[in-house]
């Protein structure tokens, strides 16, 4: 991961008050002894991602969680209609096989993808054109490192890191080179794969979250 990552994660960090491993472990990571056939034979109700041949446990959604992401798809998905897009979008728990490998299989919060599997499969197969993670205490290193590893070189074209306990999102546009924007959930967000058509009204979501107080 390059030098402007690293300085806008260390940032970020800093303000949170979090402490972590060192990025350049996450540069080349080594494959683990899972594949996704260990990964499809772990019970449903243990919600478990596979990452380069390493299991990890997800944290149980909260219910601000379940509600930024459920306002979100529901912004979102009226907007792409309306604009005949030609996209669509998903939210956990919903299999991406990112690499198209038998390595990593993950479960964004909430993603979008323009070119739709084969009928039939399991999972969308490789990268979606957008992601969006809603950060938790336990899954902040997850996102915030390892997971932005990943979907920078699958190639998904835009991550937006949604952070409710510091009330910010980064947006990282992998399209443009070095590009990534902090707002706050005071801002109408526009997401890029739109072409400037739709955009996320947080400030509507965050009178939602905190109209039910579950922060």
């Amino acid at each position: 991961m390059d030098k402007f990552y690293n300085e806008q994660l260390e940032k970020l960090y800093r303000r949170a008050g979090i402490v972590r491993e060192p990025l350049e472990a996450y540069n080349l990571p080594e494959k683990g002894p899972y594949t996704i056939e260990d990964y499809y034979a772990i019970p449903d109700e243990r919600r478990v991602e596979l990452i380069d041949g390493v299991i990890y446990d997800m944290a149980s959604a909260t219910r601000t969680h379940q509600r930024i992401i459920g306002l979100m798809y529901r912004q979102m998905i009226d907007c792409i209609e309306a604009h005949h897009k030609g996209c669509e979008v998903f939210f956990a728990p919903s299999d991406v096989q990112l690499d198209r490998d038998i390595w990593t299989m993950v479960q964004p919060d909430l993603f979008v993808v323009c070119e739709m599997t084969e009928p039939g499969e399991h999972a969308h197969q490789g990268a979606p054109a957008f992601v969006a993670e809603v950060l938790s205490p336990s899954n902040r290193a997850h996102d915030l490192i390892r997971k932005l590893y990943k979907y920078k070189n699958a190639g998904v074209r835009e991550y937006w890191v949604i952070d409710p306990e510091n009330r910010v999102v980064l947006v990282y546009d992998f399209e443009n080179e070095k590009s990534v924007q902090e707002y706050s959930f005071q801002d109408k967000i526009p997401f890029g794969i739109s072409e400037g058509c739709c955009a996320v009204d947080f400030a509507e979501i965050d009178r939602s979250v905190a109209k039910y107080d579950y922060r």
